[in-house]
């Protein structure tokens, strides 16, 4: 059984007891339970997959919020030749680590 959610413009194929990480959600705490209801395709037990929002309108998906965790650092550089300029920047892109409790299809 899996389920292809959408968070924020992303989207994510998950599984029951999967762990996942996802962009940053700053009001997130520890152990705090997230619903995802945005479902674009539910597949269940017997194999019968659904497809579209509508479709799995009742559909949920029930997370726990693991912790934050943050990205491998980036680095980009802008070398100016024969200018003696150059320019270095940074980015660390910051995760939520959630785990997959289960599936509703009501």
């Amino acid at each position: 059984m899996y389920a292809i959610i959408k968070d924020r413009g992303k989207q994510y194929k998950v599984r029951a007891g999967e762990r996942h990480l996802i962009d940053l959600k700053a009001d997130a705490q520890v152990g705090e339970t997230l619903e995802f209801g945005d479902v674009l395709v539910c597949s269940d037990e017997e194999g019968d997959t659904t497809f579209g929002t509508t479709a799995n309108k009742n559909a949920k998906v029930i997370a726990e919020v693991e912790g934050m965790k943050k990205g491998v650092k980036t680095m980009t550089i802008k070398f100016r030749r024969r200018k003696e300029s150059m320019t270095r920047r940074g980015h660390r892109e910051k995760y939520t680590r959630i785990k997959i409790k289960e599936i509703r299809l009501d």
